[in-house]
């Protein structure tokens, strides 16, 4: 571990968040939308005009912590609230609920939707056309500044930020159909409040010297164009959560619950990497037990448990303190890999072959002059050109094709995973199966590169070619094992005549 390899790692960090980041087209885009069914819901033909609504974001959208869906195939989810001036004795749930549905359905009759509005249990979504790539879920509100007052002095307990409380709608409420003061609650701008109060010292600076290098004034700048080392440490922990806990989406780390614990334990470190490390050890610090249930106080309601449901599923409290102990294993084997590209290959089962391959291309871009020779000795742009993976040696000419699928073994049964998918255990049994259109006779040849330290460690980076076991057809099918942790691929040659014919590309598996 150098100061070097350091500051390199903190640099590429950065680069990985803002990989993650939402786009400013989409951002500006999304914005766009909710403006737009904004200015609907206060227009002159609105039945809640006279309610006086407003819409504004709440959740990662408010709080400049959205990260990118996993897939392509999955969208941005834009979380709004639609509050009316109204009081709990003025309106029940459902009747909200309602009003506030019927415009926004007339507003997506007026605009040509396709996608019929969806009602769910506390919000009403908008879907929009694929290439936007975002819904809108929108919250119907009131204000609840006085009920939640009353509440909290009746308990003897204050909040700051109690002046933007709103109450809300829930399906599931027993007093969904009645006029009642029993609603849920919420404070969404008062949480953001509260989360840029965590980080003002680096966001003000930050936008200062964003200002003076555009040299503009800094109430220019739009807060979605500054990004803390907070924001962009709890957009990794979210994306590595996401990886990890793929396949467990009854106990994977909900997002308030990490946001919060990382807002608390930030200290205003300037560098990520610092940020990063300060906030994973201090995250436990701030999960608190009282009468023998686990407690992380609502920073802006101290009379809600964002860990309430962790008493009644324990596993999910064992489960986030695991999952923050793989974070800090995942931090430091980076910092011991020795030089930036191998921390990059270590990290890249936990957030993705398409991510860090991005942060490394930005790596490049940035890197001055001076630090040259990294760049020629490990060539930074690809993950892939390690120094121990043989080089075809065969006349290339493709002019066919060969894919590569997937399958591993557990226990005695097998499934199927595609290449750079989330980490498989170890001591799985794999069968790699290749598909080709180059006509027969031909011969096959594989390609197994391993990387990280466990196969280093133990000589088994391997990466020379091996001529399958048996010719033609039959060669098409290959087995190895989940052995060693970190990111590892195969490849399929298809070789005839002494020419390469087809190569599949590098399929990557990633071992936990």
């Amino acid at each position: 571990m150098t100061e070097e390899l350091k500051h390199q790692l903190s640099r590429f960090l950065r680069y990985l968040a803002e990989s993650l980041d939402i786009p400013e087209h989409l951002y500006e885009r999304a914005e766009h939308s909710y403006e737009s069914i904004g200015n609907w819901l206060g227009g002159d033909a609105s039945a809640v005009a006279k309610y006086e609504p407003s819409i504004y974001t709440q959740g990662s959208f408010r709080i400049g912590t959205v990260i990118k869906p996993t897939t392509d195939l999955d969208e941005y989810d834009i979380d709004l609230v639609c509050e009316l001036n109204l009081t709990k004795q003025q309106v029940a749930q459902k009747q909200l609920k309602r009003l506030v549905g019927n415009e926004i359905i007339s507003y997506a009759c007026a605009h040509s939707m396709k996608a019929p509005v969806r009602e769910g249990r506390r919000c009403w979504t908008l879907d929009y056309a694929d290439s936007a790539q975002f819904h809108i879920d929108i919250l119907p509100a009131i204000p609840d500044e006085e009920s939640f007052r009353t509440l909290l002095e009746s308990l003897e307990l204050s909040s700051p930020y109690q002046d933007s409380t709103i109450a809300i709608t829930d399906k599931k409420h027993p007093n969904y159909e009645h006029v009642s003061d029993d609603w849920l609650r919420s404070n969404p701008k008062g949480y953001a409040a509260w989360f840029k109060d965590q980080m003002r010292l680096r966001y003000e600076a930050r936008r200062k010297f964003l200002a003076e290098s555009l040299r503009a004034s800094v109430e220019d700048i739009p807060e979605y164009r500054v990004k803390t080392p907070l924001q962009q440490v709890v957009q990794l922990l979210k994306r590595h959560r996401d990886m990890l806990f793929a396949d467990d989406q009854d106990d994977k780390p909900i997002s308030i619950i990490i946001t919060t614990l990382a807002a608390h334990s930030y200290n205003n470190e300037e560098d990520l990497l610092e940020a990063m490390i300060s906030i994973v050890n201090g995250m436990p610090k701030h999960i608190h037990e009282i009468d023998g249930r686990p407690l992380i106080p609502n920073p802006v309601n101290p009379v809600e448990n964002f860990a309430d449901k962790w008493h009644e599923h324990p596993e999910r409290e064992r489960k986030f303190r695991d999952w923050l102990r793989q974070v800090k294993v995942d931090l430091d084997s980076a910092l011991r890999s020795g030089n930036i590209q191998f921390a990059a290959i270590t990290l890249t089962p936990r957030f993705g072959h398409r991510a860090v391959k991005e942060a490394m291309q930005r790596f490049q871009k940035s890197t001055p002059q001076s630090e040259k020779t990294i760049r020629e000795i490990f060539e930074l742009s690809n993950c892939f050109n390690v120094p121990w993976r043989e080089k075809p040696p065969w006349r290339m000419a493709l002019s066919c094709s060969v894919s590569v699928s997937g399958e591993y073994t557990q226990n005695n049964r097998s499934k199927q995973f595609s290449s750079d998918s989330r980490p498989l255990p170890k001591h799985c049994g794999l069968l790699f199966t290749a598909g080709t259109n180059v006509p027969a006779p031909f011969e096959v040849y594989w390609q197994v590169v391993n990387t990280g330290e466990e196969a280093q460690r133990v000589n088994q980076l391997r990466g020379e070619m091996m001529p399958a076991k048996t010719a033609g057809e039959c060669g098409l099918k290959h087995r190895e094992s989940t052995s060693y942790s970190g990111m590892h691929w195969i490849e399929c040659f298809i070789v005839k005549n002494g020419t390469c014919e087809a190569r599949s590309g590098e399929f990557v598996v990633n071992i936990e």
